[in-house]
């Protein structure tokens, strides 16, 4: 596969699939951002109702009541989100270890021409780095970017029905944030490819020096 290559979304689907033994932990994990995107806006409205309702009345009973149901939404959101770290994090590690028995299986029974063929900087960078990298799918990616999509859902609900008109204003700069985030995305894409380049070329240099030395 060259360097340059875009997101490849069939490679990604059949990465996806390596999640199959784990899907009831996965369909779990998917669950709590479905109870963190109500979490992440219930206290701010909480504390709306609270300054609205009762700071501006001194309703002293009315604060204790809105500070314990603050709290103890707190409590609750820091508690599903734990969870739901852990078990993100339990699934990428849990399918990076079948993927990693999976590469060494196949790296183990290739020709001797492979490797006279290719340098062995090049092919320890697919097997540590590359792999390190779909670690992140799991881990830091699909799952996370679901949470996140979850709460701006709930988030951009909240807002067009409090003030619809003043929602549309906030997102006229969505667009320009779309275009930031693209041109910071393949900043960070040639950035990356570069430095993959320079880890592979390093230890191929390593790898050819220490043999030499032996």
């Amino acid at each position: 596969m060259p360097d340059t290559q875009k997101f490849n979304f069939p490679l990604f689907r059949q990465v996806m699939t390596m999640v199959r033994p784990y899907k009831r932990t996965f369909y779990f994990t998917a669950l709590l951002t479905l109870i963190l995107a109500p979490l992440a806006i219930l206290r701010p409205k909480l504390l709306q109702i609270m300054v609205d309702d009762y700071v501006f009345q001194g309703d002293v009973h009315g604060m204790t009541l809105l500070a314990c149901a603050i709290l103890g939404a707190l409590l609750l959101e820091v508690l599903m989100r734990y969870f739901f770290l852990y078990y993100a994090d339990w699934i990428g590690q849990a399918t990076i270890r079948d993927l990693r028995v999976r590469v060494f299986r196949h790296v183990t029974g290739l020709h001797l021409n492979y490797f006279d063929k290719t340098p062995i900087g090049q092919s320890t960078t697919r097997t540590i780095n590359d792999i390190e990298a779909i670690n992140t799918i799991f881990s830091e990616g699909s799952i996370t970017i679901l949470a996140d999509l979850m709460t701006l859902t709930a988030v951009l609900f909240i807002m067009f029905y409090t003030s619809w008109k003043l929602t549309l204003v906030v997102l006229v700069v969505f667009p320009l944030l779309i275009w930031g985030s693209y041109k910071f995305k393949e900043s960070v894409r040639k950035s990356y490819e570069k430095v993959r380049n320079h880890i592979a070329t390093m230890n191929a240099f390593l790898q050819e020096r220490i043999t030499g030395m032996r």
